[in-house]
């Protein structure tokens, strides 16, 4: 689990991410500020849509050590936390994906497209990664894979 910034109207705003040991995307999550509310909701939303881990490896980040401990709180079985420099480096190696296309943006002009912008872009490269099961999808671009999995999002 990491965090990246991401300029937004010339201020900077967060983007969560969760990423597991295969490199596969478990969630992300654009927050206005960085602190232990917002790795808080991110951990619960994460956790909520994809079950509770047994480690989580971050840097270390006062906000996001004191969300794991409130979570933590919680639970009678606690989630081991990892705050190792070098064992985040999965995650970092992954934020260059969001980083190569909001980069040369220079600044996104509202937190609801950068919202938007930043799902399409990680929907995009959780497809490349192989993520999603299309029927058919080894024959189909991924720009078609894309735009099948839009229409059963508008549809839902």
């Amino acid at each position: 689990m990491d965090e990246t910034d991401i300029n937004v109207k010339d201020v900077w705003k967060y983007l969560y991410r969760a990423v597991d040991k295969q490199g596969e995307t478990v969630d992300f999550l654009l927050t206005a500020k960085r602190d232990m509310a917002a790795a808080k909701r991110f951990f619960d939303m994460a956790i909520g849509a994809n079950g509770d881990p047994d480690k989580v490896a971050m840097d270390k980040s006062g906000a996001d050590k004191g969300a794991i401990d409130a979570i933590n709180a919680d639970r009678t079985v606690p989630i081991l936390v990892r705050e190792v420099k070098y064992l985040d480096n999965i995650v970092e190696q992954d934020h260059r994906a969001i980083k190569r296309v909001t980069r040369p943006m220079l600044n996104l002009k509202s937190f609801r497209a950068a919202g938007s912008l930043l799902a399409g872009t990680e929907l995009i490269h959780m497809i490349r990664k192989g993520q999603f099961a299309i029927d058919a999808a080894a024959a189909m671009s991924f720009t078609d894979q894309f735009s099948t999995l839009a229409g059963m999002i508008r549809a839902a």
